[in-house]
């Protein structure tokens, strides 16, 4: 499998989650700005979108959309149950969580990239966000993680997402669980070998 990626964006994710799995990969880094690859191929040829991440199988077949992703690749080792099995209430309650993720963090951090974007409406969206990050320390409050005591694929996307907050001087310190949940995820093995992974200039053979 190759999982294309570009530092600091949701393509972590995944990249957490092939990790975790143990899963054997080949990474490839992304220009988010000419959208060429790092072996010198337009991306827009292999993800007609433009945009992390996407996963190419083994087959040739490409996957995008990074919930997408993680739920295909935590199918492939049920036993690590990084997801519920197909087919269940959890299961369910894990793309609850995902579409969350996806809809109101993912997507309430995403205008703030916007340089061009008035402070007003900045503003109007850090407050229709933190109401979120209310919801989900009361969610964290007793610990663990989003589906419970195991962690699992969207606590990988959580942890990626809530990573942007630094870039717009957001201080997780006033949701203390939420702060303390993604200081935990950030010592897992897994996400510490893929932060440092993604901070080198040539891609790799990942196992």
């Amino acid at each position: 499998m190759k999982l294309y990626y570009a530092p600091d964006t949701c393509s972590l994710s995944p990249h957490i989650v092939l990790r975790e799995l143990g899963l054997p990969f080949e990474l490839v880094k992304v220009n988010n700005q000419t959208k060429q690859t790092a072996d010198g191929r337009d991306f827009r040829a292999i993800n007609p979108k433009g945009y992390v991440a996407a996963l190419e199988l083994d087959d040739g077949d490409v996957l995008t959309e990074g919930p997408a992703i993680v739920q295909h690749l935590a199918d492939l080792r049920p036993d690590m149950a990084l997801a519920p099995p197909n087919g269940t209430r959890e299961r369910t309650r894990l793309q609850e969580w995902l579409n969350f993720v996806s809809s109101e963090i993912h997507a309430g951090l995403a205008p703030l990239f916007q340089t061009a974007l008035p402070e007003v409406a900045k503003a109007h969206f850090r407050e229709r966000l933190f109401k979120r990050f209310d919801y989900l320390e009361e969610i964290l409050a007793g610990g663990g993680y989003l589906m419970g005591r195991q962690f699992g694929v969207a606590d990988a996307y959580l942890f990626t997402v809530l990573g942007w907050c630094r870039f717009f001087a957001i201080d997780l310190d006033r949701w203390p669980s939420l702060a303390a949940y993604v200081a935990q995820i950030g010592e897992r093995p897994a996400v510490q070998a893929a932060l440092r992974a993604e901070a080198q200039p040539a891609p790799q053979g990942c196992h």
